[in-house]
């Protein structure tokens, strides 16, 4: 995983994708609240979606909200704002990469 990136460390807000955000609450039941806390908890993985990054570049982040549930968040930075693509519950996959990464090193 990518570190931290400093465009996303001076963001002073957030912007949710309109045609995304209600398909966001009705297939993976992830409110804006909720994926917002993700970027406020740590630790925070981010790395680029190359995948994904046509017109923008995208990134992709896996994280924990307050209440301790693993999400995937895939954004883009447009001036101060983290623009929120989709937010969904982290994979099996995922879940073993944020754990590996996130657990103490001896």
């Amino acid at each position: 995983m990518a570190r931290f990136p400093e465009d996303l460390a001076v963001c002073t807000g957030f912007e949710w994708d309109e045609g995304n955000a209600d398909k966001n609450w009705e297939i993976h039941q992830v409110s804006r609240a909720e994926g917002e806390e993700c970027f406020f908890n740590r630790p925070i993985l981010v790395a680029p979606d190359a995948l994904h990054s046509r017109t923008e570049p995208r990134l992709a982040a896996l994280g924990r909200t307050n209440g301790g549930r693993g999400l995937t968040m895939i954004f883009t930075v447009r001036g101060a704002l983290v623009r929120v693509i989709s937010a969904r519950d982290m994979s099996r996959r995922e879940r073993r990469i944020y754990e590996q990464a996130s657990s103490p090193k001896e």
